[in-house]
């Protein structure tokens, strides 16, 4: 198992079209590392250099200490699942988990072990002598990952492996991933998906792509409730956070915003912003807009349409009328609220929860 350090790492594709630039990261031996981003960002491109089936063509890409930037695939310790099982349809389970073994010329007996370890691991051990034409979707995709399993890699590569499953077989197989995580603490293993609660709930941190770089790095709730930027903010988490545009009116220990709406906003947490009349962004979660009777507010709009969901209900609202350039804004409220659609509806958030951004950029210290 090893570390992983990207410096300044960069691709680009004819000389001339930037894809990734300025990538540096640390990655150490034992950690689930999740790459997300939105389409295009970059995310599969970045999984594939460190397999070495891109060329880097800017900074270094160490594993284990070792220069790795021209070393081939095969030689770099890595096992890589796809999004596609690619594997063998005339082969059985047993054969398509031991054929790079055999390729490699193990003996039989160190072959048998390692099988039979992997298929314990992702009980697949009543599906070894079966072809994958007679598995499930989420079946075929462990005897993928038993593929990898078997070689003993330094590193696994994940890329987006759940696409193809359908939402039940989704959650199911991301918590065997899970669990295969949990009996493989020394292993080393990067993922790569668009879907966050993937990103939340497996890993150790996430790494949020965009702009042909990197946006935020952090441990899931990290990401959650101290988003660095305002596109960490709406892309982690779902619904995306809500910006409304205000003014610092006071500083100090707790920050107070006065909103475009005529609301105030307050953040238990004080900020780098010294001055008074800076335009700032309130970012609040929907699901930390809490329900008032209070005239002291933060927002208050009619409701426009209304999803209920049972556990939950979301409230949309049309965007404030000003010239603030803000997305509708949506409360998300446990349980059931009935008969509210038209009605004017008043929400406050708590202070400790309530997001400050300048420029794009958060305002707390760090």
């Amino acid at each position: 198992m090893a570390d992983l350090k990207l410096t300044d790492v960069a691709k680009t594709y004819g000389g001339t079209v930037d894809v990734l630039k300025n990538i540096n990261l640390d990655i150490k031996q034992g950690e689930l590392i999740v790459f997300v981003g939105p389409s295009g960002c970059g995310k599969s491109t970045l999984l594939r250099m460190i397999a070495g089936l891109e060329k880097i063509t800017g900074g270094t890409l160490e594993i284990d200490g070792d220069l790795v930037n021209d070393v081939p695939p095969a030689q770099r310790g890595i096992a890589m699942v796809f999004q596609s099982y690619a594997l063998y349809p005339h082969m059985t389970v047993r054969d398509n988990m031991s054929f790079a073994l055999k390729l490699a010329k193990k003996s039989q007996a160190e072959i048998d072990e390692a099988v039979s370890k992997a298929a314990r691991i992702l009980q697949l051990d009543q599906y070894l002598d079966r072809l994958p034409k007679a598995l499930s979707g989420g079946q075929r995709q462990r005897v993928a990952i038993g593929r990898s399993i078997v070689r003993d890699p330094k590193v696994y590569l994940f890329d987006e492996p759940l696409s193809n499953l359908d939402a039940a077989l989704r959650v199911a197989t991301r918590i065997e991933i899970a669990q295969l995580k949990e009996s493989m603490p020394e292993s080393t293993m990067i993922y790569v998906t668009h879907d966050q609660v993937e990103a939340m709930t497996l890993a150790s941190r996430i790494v949020v792509l965009a702009n042909k770089g990197i946006a935020q790095v952090g441990t899931p709730l990290e990401l959650y409730e101290r988003p660095e930027n305002e596109f960490v903010a709406q892309f982690i988490g779902s619904p995306a956070m809500n910006l409304l545009g205000g003014e610092i009116v006071e500083t100090g220990e707790q920050t107070t915003v006065k909103l475009e709406g005529g609301a105030v906003a307050h953040s238990a947490v004080p900020t780098q912003a010294s001055d008074k009349g800076l335009k700032v962004n309130i970012g609040v979660r929907p699901e930390d807009m809490i329900l008032t009777e209070s005239d002291d507010y933060l927002f208050s709009d009619k409701v426009s349409i209304v999803e209920a969901l049972g556990e939950v209900t979301q409230i949309y609202f049309e965007p404030p009328s000003s010239d603030h350039d803000t997305d509708t804004v949506i409360a998300k409220l446990a349980g059931i609220h009935r008969d509210i659609r038209g009605k004017t509806l008043k929400f406050t958030a708590d202070p400790a929860k309530v997001q400050i951004f300048h420029n794009g950029h958060s305002l707390y210290y760090r």
